[in-house]
């Protein structure tokens, strides 16, 4: 079986042998002088995750936690690492290509007579716990576990104009009939042959991805489609960098236009905190959001009849007087943080369309946009404390927002949302025709140069 193992694979293999070796060296070098065992890691914490605006990338910081052996605190957490470091280091040297969930079981026992307290004790219980301490080693060694060649369920999925080299094999990414070519999860094992493309469209939702594709969209406009089927994974967010970074072609995301469809926009262009000691090769700084957006839906002069009203102010009489006191405040709101331009945007969807695709926002989805702005644009615009519930615990938390949120442009947007309380999926805009949104939207949006940075 070596021998069917293509060259680049086996090259990975071994610069992750000596990787794990030299990450590791240094506890035998420690035991051999006597020394107690321990290992120094950069803290995978909020606290120690930092916002490089100039590169518009979440980073890990330069905090370290010092992991020791004789350490009553510390001494199942160094005993996970070695553990875990051990596992990979065997799999690599017997040429396996273990899953993430393999590596769990793998390393799964338990120990008896741990201390007075507990007399048995398993290494990890769930495979979040495993995965979390497979982090540690990544840091400690510097390699993804996808350059380790650890395994995990594709996800992504890609078609285009575009030859690219996967093992021994070449595949071309525009003879795969209906289907699509999985994005494997060791992306950086990829060689790219060629491409004939002017941009990489990426879209949230997997079915919209599939009528684009067999409408020929890719094929039309010359561009790479990409889908990430929802929440990104580390191969899509790696793929779609690597287009990026050494194709040089301009990436944009398609997303559902609501706080969710922008969170998995700001993944893919910044990072995530989870993962920030690994945005330097995962996040795309220069994505752009192309839609679906809340001027998409409403324009930037929200319709009056549009402004939402709770049930109770609905209830309280001049409901006409109430809107427009909220859109007042949301012009003012506006100025507030610094918008300037004017207000001309006409909607793509008509008062009618917007009464059979809207979907009414929920306390979650609130949550969710205040993370992402921060609990006092939340205020200004609708002059509302965060709600408690009966027992005084607030549902929705208090956050100071993402700095790159903060950009006037995308405060409209979620304004528009926070007026509205309105959400739209991507699927809506295909429900007024596929010919609408691969012909007319898309095109469009990318010409004019509709996108939010």
């Amino acid at each position: 079986m070596e021998g069917l193992q293509d060259k680049i694979d086996q090259k990975a293999r071994e610069l992750s042998i000596k990787a794990v070796k030299k990450a590791f060296e240094k506890l035998i070098e420690q035991v051999r002088k006597g020394e107690e065992p321990k290992l120094i890691i950069k803290k995978r914490t909020l606290a120690n995750t930092i916002y490089d605006r100039q590169r518009k990338l979440l980073l890990l910081g330069e905090q370290k936690l010092t992991r020791k052996f004789f350490d009553e605190n510390e001494a199942r957490r160094f005993m996970q690492t070695v553990l875990m470091a051990r596992i990979i280091y065997e799999a690599l040297v017997n040429n396996e290509y273990p899953t993430i969930r393999d590596i769990y079981y793998r390393g799964k026992h338990t120990l008896p007579h741990v201390s007075p307290k507990d007399k048995f004790k398993n290494t990890w219980e769930e495979q979040q716990e495993s995965d979390a301490v497979l982090r540690d080693v990544e840091v400690l060694t510097g390699k993804l576990r996808e350059e380790m060649l650890i395994l995990s369920k594709e996800k992504g999925k890609v078609v285009g104009d575009m030859r690219l080299r996967s093992g021994n094999d070449v595949i071309d990414l525009s003879k795969m009939g209906h289907g699509a070519y999985a994005i494997e999860s060791t992306p950086d094992l990829i060689e790219f042959l060629d491409v004939n493309a002017e941009y990489v469209l990426v879209v949230e939702k997997d079915a919209v991805f599939q009528q684009l594709h067999r409408f020929g969209y890719w094929k039309a406009n010359k561009a790479i489609l990409v889908t990430s089927a929802g929440q990104p994974d580390r191969a899509t967010r790696r793929f779609v960098r690597r287009l990026n970074e050494e194709l040089k072609l301009p990436v944009y995301i398609l997303a559902d236009s609501d706080p969710y469809g922008f969170y998995i926009y700001s993944v893919f262009k910044i990072g995530s905190i989870t993962l920030s000691y690994e945005s330097e090769r995962l996040a795309t700084p220069k994505a752009r959001f192309l839609g679906v957006t809340m001027s998409d839906v409403f324009g930037d002069d929200v319709p009056l009849n549009e402004v939402y009203l709770s049930p109770e102010e609905i209830k309280s009489g001049d409901t006409k007087k109430l809107r427009e006191e909220k859109k007042e405040r949301f012009l003012k709101a506006l100025k507030t943080f610094g918008y300037k331009e004017k207000l001309t945007k006409k909607p793509f969807m008509t008062e009618e369309e917007r009464k059979n695709f809207i979907i009414r926002a929920k306390e979650q989805d609130l949550e969710r946009a205040v993370e992402l702005v921060g609990d006092k644009v939340y205020k200004e615009f609708t002059n509302e404390q965060l709600k408690s519930s009966r027992g005084g615990k607030k549902t929705i938390k208090k956050s100071p927002g993402y700095p790159w949120f903060q950009d006037p442009k995308w405060i409209k947007e979620i304004g528009i949302f926070f007026l509205t309380h309105s959400k739209l999926e991507i699927e809506a805009m295909a429900s007024k025709g596929l010919k609408f949104l691969a012909q007319e939207y898309l095109p469009r949006k990318i010409e004019t140069n509709d996108w939010l940075d």
